[in-house]
């Protein structure tokens, strides 16, 4: 039976037999996501996909095991792919496509030149909760083919609140103990209100030990992408809000974080053909560690009643900066000036934006709200190389205005249909500029060549569409159909770096048709106050994708343009067994293929960087006494094999992990303590075996030992 068919008779089976809905990360009515994710104030019904709320007990939990982001979303949601534990999340990706990450709305991705450092530009101890919507859509703009990824930052109390301090400590190390190994971080974070003024503020510093896998080896540290483990970070964080009226809000937020890689090791390559996994030595590579650095501007004014209306605007503005480790060019001037010439890249963006809408319900005396918008927005990027002083990417600049609508009527008591359309018009600008000296000797024996490249000015315009239906059957069952489109840019800077020819126009280089990816989906959620059950299946197609395929000769990632296809299922459900125990199960399977002939058929498997393993995970949260409570979770990604035209290429073997948290009440404050991968498994990363290389070829983490403490006052 084609996997279509599958889909849709496991979905009939669930809506003919009561089994349950359940995401552990609470998979909340859909109601209660915020405005800055679904753009609709007061929303009865905001979206009709897939939309998970990770609130701050759950965050808690999860940061007592990791403060990787990228794991957490891992540990709560099955479709999101096994975290590489890395700085770069490049090849993390929520239902096989890449997720737009956004702090309150303001957008963190950087594709003109897709740096895998979006998931890495705040601090945990600065997030009150993540809200996920999962497949394509277009409410935020570019980049969001895989779904909204929407970090909220900690609020200022509610009014009438006291004035709080949050302070944390805690530090880790691998099990068995390694004198390296050892992480700690601290963070304090205040929030006060004093009248029509209220202030949250906080700041943070972490430093990172040398990961160890389960046989108590040192894992590799990526030299060239970066890496968590040997590195700093700090966070300063700041939001000053003003009540202007008893309507009028308005708000300041500003943010500045760094993570600096320590530089303290390097790698030692693996060998795939045998088995031997890549691992750190002391000493670190040349030139400086790699770095994150993130600074944020935004203000956002809100009037809940202007015309009778709700107005929502956001001003933003973020400068980032991601420094990649160095590699030895060689004679990388043609010349003998220096026949090892060691450089180091760094990705620099600079973002602009207006996010503009305004939303009035009860329309014609019906039950129905119309929100009209337009979102601005200016990215400006470049790649360098350091030491060189020259761009391997040019300056290039995408500008966009998004003018879109957005409906939703309650046609019935329980029946909501949902409809909207965004227009997106954008425009690249590339100045002519020089390219890199050619690394490759021509027939004449002449090596270093610089080709002068005419600029451009290619534009693009889409219409994207999305249609939704909510059916609320009982008070307990909803069910949900929708079709959704959403669009992003292929990496651009990866086509402008590699031109090794005369004569090239970036109006005749660069393809900036965007990918559009569609997601059609039903479901049903479930919650009878003791089963609380989710099921969703969905198909995202793209007729013009963007895959990332490795070329050996160049040993880098190129983008490739192709009809893809992926069909997927997810499902999770937990019952509350009595007032101080809860257990939940979530599994999500995917199938993603794409045309590698060109001849517009599907032929042949994803790779496993463009999507991740079917997957199971399972947890238990148990509270003892008051003072005493327990989490156990399990994630299993199950084995995949990689097929190119009906020929195995690569393959994945599963792998088991466990994690175990407890809580602990004290006089004065809390006791928190987690054991990450509890049994030691000894396991070989999903990146790393269907994405073989040997400097990147590693295990994941083995046991981690986290003891922290938390207090409020």
């Amino acid at each position: 039976m084609p996997r279509r068919q599958l889909l849709a008779s496991a979905l009939l089976a669930a809506l003919v037999s009561p089994v349950a809905r359940a995401d552990d990360a609470t998979e909340l009515d859909r109601v209660t996501v915020s405005a800055s994710t679904s753009r609709i104030p007061d929303s009865e019904a905001a979206l009709a996909n897939t939309i998970t709320v990770i609130d701050q007990q759950q965050l808690k939990q999860q940061l007592a095991l990791t403060q990787d982001i990228s794991q957490v979303l891992a540990n709560l949601i099955p479709s999101f792919s096994p975290s590489r534990q890395k700085l770069s999340n490049s090849g993390e990706t929520l239902r096989g496509r890449k997720p737009l990450y956004l702090v309150d709305g303001v957008p963190q991705s950087t594709p003109l030149r897709e740096g895998g450092r979006d998931g890495h530009t705040i601090d945990p101890a600065m997030i009150e909760r993540i809200e996920v919507i999962h497949g394509a859509n277009a409410l935020q703009g570019l980049g969001a083919s895989g779904g909204i990824i929407n970090i909220i930052t900690k609020r200022a109390p509610r009014p009438g609140g006291e004035s709080f301090h949050d302070i944390n400590v805690a530090a880790s190390t691998a099990l068995p103990h390694e004198s390296d190994s050892t992480g700690y971080r601290g963070s304090y974070v205040f929030g006060t209100r004093s009248g029509d003024f209220d202030f949250v503020g906080g700041a943070s510093y972490a430093s990172e030990g040398l990961y160890y896998d389960g046989d108590g080896n040192a894992i590799a540290v990526n030299d060239v992408q970066g890496d968590l483990m040997d590195s700093r970070s700090n966070d300063l964080f700041g939001k000053v809000g003003w009540n202007l009226s008893e309507d009028q809000r308005l708000n300041f937020t500003a943010n500045r974080y760094e993570l600096q890689g320590n530089n303290d090791y390097h790698t030692v390559n693996g060998n795939i053909a045998t088995g031997q996994l890549a691992t750190s030595a002391p000493g670190g590579s040349e030139g400086e560690g790699p770095r994150n650095l993130s600074t944020s501007l935004s203000v956002d004014y809100t009037d809940k009643d202007l015309a009778g209306g709700y107005l929502q605007t956001q001003l933003y503005w973020v400068d980032f900066e991601a420094l990649y480790g160095g590699t030895d060019w060689g004679d990388f001037w043609g010349d003998g000036r220096d026949p090892h010439w060691f450089d180091q890249s760094q990705n620099v963006s600079e973002k602009l934006g207006g996010k503009f809408s305004w939303s009035r319900g009860d329309l014609f005396g019906l039950r129905l709200r119309a929100t009209l918008g337009l979102d601005l927005a200016r990215d400006t990027t470049y790649q360098e190389l350091v030491r060189a002083n020259i761009d391997w990417v040019p300056e290039t600049t995408y500008e966009s205005w998004s003018p879109f609508v957005q409906m939703e009527w309650w046609v019935a008591d329980s029946v909501m249909l949902s409809g909207g359309l965004r227009y997106e018009r954008g425009k690249l600008e590339v100045d002519d500029y020089l390219t890199i000296p050619d690394q490759r000797t021509s027939p004449a024996g002449v090596k270093g060549t610089r080709y002068l490249v005419e600029g451009g000015s290619p534009s693009t315009s889409e219409v994207l569409p999305n249609l939704g239906v909510v059916w609320e059957a009982t008070d307990s069952l909803k069910l949900y159909a929708s079709y959704s489109e959403g669009y992003t840019v292929a990496d651009i800077g990866r086509v402008l770096r590699a031109i090794t020819a005369p004569g090239q126009s970036v109006d005749n280089l660069v393809d900036l048709q965007p990918v559009i990816a569609d997601n059609q989906e039903i479901g049903l959620d479930f919650d009878n106050g003791r089963w609380l059950a989710h099921l969703a299946a969905y198909w995202s197609d793209s007729d013009l994708g963007s895959r990332l395929a490795f070329d050996n000769a160049t040993q880098s990632y190129n983008v490739v343009r192709e009809r893809t296809e992926i069909n997927g299922i997810e499902g999770n459900v937990a019952f509350q067994f009595s007032e101080a125990g809860r257990v939940g199960l979530g599994y999500a399977a995917t199938e993603a293929r794409y045309d590698s002939n060109g001849d517009d058929r599907v032929d042949s498997d994803l790779p496993g960087i463009n999507v991740s393993p079917d997957r199971v995970t399972a947890f238990w949260d148990q509270g003892w006494a008051e003072t005493v409570s327990t989490r156990l979770q399990a994630s299993r990604s199950l084995d995949r094999d990689f097929d190119l035209r009906g020929v195995q290429v690569a393959s994945f073997d599963g792998y088991t992990t466990v994690d175990l948290q407890a809580r602990f009440a004290l006089p004065l404050g809390q006791l928190n303590v987690g054991v990450e991968n509890l049994f030691g498994e000894q396991y070989v990363t999903y990146y790393s075996q269907s994405t073989p290389r040997n400097d990147t070829y590693v295990a994941g983490r083995g046991r981690v030992l986290t003891v922290g403490w938390s207090h409020r006052f």
